[in-house]
């Protein structure tokens, strides 16, 4: 977590966060050992993780709850996806990955009252309050929330995904010439490629990243295909 000079938490930087997420992935995939298909949900995480740490935060969690919400939700979702608990019919994928992770976000405010050594405090005028109730995320609100987020989280988890099926040079060349925007031959200069490297990098890593778009993408109606 970053400390300001004050020693006052600030918020973690994208590279903080990628460590983060690393480490909780990393246990996350021990709890999961005995589970077939492990890198089917090692993709899984590393799609949706950054999606629910989002919104937990926002909830009002503090970090190391939104990262406990990252395992737990996941965990639920293994563990319904084994039972064959989710149906189609009853609705798309990006709601019942939305309900299970506000029910791991309310787990984690009734943990924090549990946690808390009295959950009132008396006031100067002595009369009890509670700290603070458990959020409504059942709610308008939230549910725009979600929607929000999963939207500004469709191209990173589609870059997280992209990351696995191409090779690491590939990627680098995609990232510099696409992401972020540097020239070809700058790219070349860089990297120590060819021109044609450039551009197949850029036709290929392209064509990957346009279709988890859309994987992504369908999951706001369709059941999560792998």
């Amino acid at each position: 977590m970053a400390q300001r000079d004050s020693g006052e938490t600030s918020t973690p930087t994208d590279d903080e966060l990628e460590k983060f997420a690393a480490r909780t992935r990393r246990s996350l995939i021990m709890r999961l050992a005995d589970w077939k298909d492990q890198r089917s949900w090692d993709e899984f995480y590393r799609t949706y993780w950054r999606l629910i740490y989002s919104v937990a935060m926002k909830a009002g969690l503090r970090e190391d709850e939104a990262w406990d919400v990252v395992q737990e939700t996941v965990l639920t979702i293994a563990k319904q996806s084994v039972k064959g608990m989710y149906d189609p019919e009853r609705g798309s994928f990006k709601m019942w990955l939305w309900n299970i992770t506000r029910w791991r976000i309310n787990d984690q405010f009734r943990q924090r009252r549990k946690d808390t050594a009295t959950d009132i405090i008396s006031s100067e005028s002595g009369k009890n309050e509670v700290l603070s109730d458990i959020p409504d995320t059942s709610g308008d609100e939230f549910t725009k929330m979600w929607d929000k987020e999963w939207q500004n989280n469709i191209m990173k988890a589609a870059i997280e995904r992209v990351k696995m099926k191409v090779s690491p040079l590939q990627f680098q060349i995609f990232d510099y010439n696409v992401l972020r925007g540097m020239g070809a031959g700058e790219v070349r200069s860089k990297l120590g490629v060819s021109i044609a490297q450039v551009y197949l990098a850029k036709h290929r890593v392209g064509a990957v990243l346009r279709k988890e778009v859309a994987f992504i993408r369908a999951q706001e109606d369709e059941p999560n295909k792998k």
